[in-house]
């Protein structure tokens, strides 16, 4: 009897466990299934296309080397001068460039993202902020070339006037988009002489005189076509610019030509933009010049240009900081009206100058050349602290 009685005891405790550890086991098998899941997902989603770009330092290009062109790559001088006495120079000038991971028929992924949220190199930006909604990557990029041919011009003429050289200069039309209001009216290679009967002398002082006149009225254009003279009207369009303000325009892309009194090319190939006109303009200043800016450096820089020498601002400052670093920089030119993107995102060991002219430019060069008194040169600590 108590072995009977004991069964009970036996058999109550023997049996369960069976069902209980099945059960237990399809749990683990239903949480790393559940795991497995979460992974592929992750997986799937860090591979899926983001709506952002990546902007990650670019080639470096010494504007006082030489530079691949053509088919067969040969290496030609970035800055050739025909019809003026050349010296010798020592030491690179350096311009810098951005490139930009994505466009909008490949984007990157959330990976490449994520990935660049914590490099200090990259920036990621909105896609729409680089490729805006209805403009293609073809139109981007010839839009990015005419404004490193402009800026070559400018950069000349600010080196040569820097230099005491008489420059003249005339307004021309580069292109007229498609519906523009001045499509059908005015021609590519006008020469604009007059605007409201005001003489014309740059760029600037078109758009002034357009803005200026509004979009109630026609403006009056004094033209020179094929070598006639004429006037046409046409009457600006409101529009909405990059920065969300509005304006007006007349739907052209002008630009300065000029009369130079030799000949100066800047041949380089694959690059857009018109941030390097200041380092075109100080590798220019540099051959024209006897001594060396360069004085043996290596010095990076960036910043468009004005004919009349005034430095501007430049996008992708922070990746042009650290491309400087990585080809061995120890001085950098940055656009007084970028210091705010600049402090506290210098690499170490790369010493930066604000600079807001040519000339100041010119001075730092010299100045740090000659291992002079640095006190009044200004750094963009100095800018922002104000």
């Amino acid at each position: 009897m108590s072995l009977f009685a004991d069964d009970p005891v036996v058999y109550a405790e023997d049996p369960a466990p069976q069902p209980v550890g099945r059960h237990r086991g399809r749990r683990h098998t239903a949480g790393w299934m559940a795991l497995a899941v979460a992974f592929l997902l992750l997986g799937v989603l860090a591979l899926a296309p983001s709506p952002y770009v990546v902007q990650q330092p670019g080639p470096v290009f010494d504007t006082l080397g030489t530079v691949p062109v053509g088919e067969d790559g040969e290496e030609v001088p970035m800055i050739e001068i025909d019809g003026a006495e050349t010296y010798e120079t020592d030491g690179s000038l350096d311009m810098l460039t951005v490139s930009v991971v994505g466009t909008p028929d490949q984007r990157p992924t959330w990976f490449e993202v994520a990935s660049a949220w914590f490099d200090a190199s990259k920036a990621v930006l909105p896609i729409e902020s680089v490729y805006p909604p209805g403009v293609t990557s073809e139109q981007r990029d010839e839009e990015n070339q005419t404004l490193m041919t402009d800026s070559q011009q400018t950069a000349v003429a600010a080196a040569l006037r820097s230099l005491g050289y008489d420059i003249g200069q005339k307004v021309a039309i580069g292109d007229i988009p498609e519906g523009a209001p001045a499509d059908g009216v005015l021609e590519i290679g006008d020469v604009i002489e007059r605007a409201n009967g005001e003489a014309v002398t740059d760029v600037a002082t078109l758009r002034r005189i357009i803005a200026d006149n509004g979009a109630s009225r026609p403006v009056t254009f004094d033209i020179l076509r094929d070598g006639q003279e004429r006037s046409v009207e046409v009457t600006p369009a409101e529009q909405t610019l990059d920065d969300g303000s509005s304006g007006v325009a007349v739907g052209v892309i002008a630009a300065s030509t000029y009369d130079f009194p030799f000949d100066v090319t800047i041949q380089i190939e694959n690059v857009g933009g018109p941030s390097a006109g200041m380092m075109f303009a100080l590798g220019i200043s540099d051959k024209l010049t006897e001594g060396s800016l360069g004085d043996g450096r290596n010095i990076a820089g960036t910043g468009t240009i004005d004919d009349a020498g005034a430095v501007g601002p430049i996008g992708g400052i922070r990746q042009k900081l650290y491309g400087a670093k990585d080809a061995g920089a120890e001085l950098f030119l940055a656009p007084a009206s970028n210091c705010d993107d600049v402090v506290g995102h210098v690499p170490d060991g790369l010493d930066v100058y604000a600079v807001a002219t040519l000339d100041d430019a010119l001075q730092v060069l010299e100045t740090t050349g000659e291992g002079g008194d640095t006190s009044a040169l200004t750094t963009c600590d100095e800018v922002v602290a104000g």
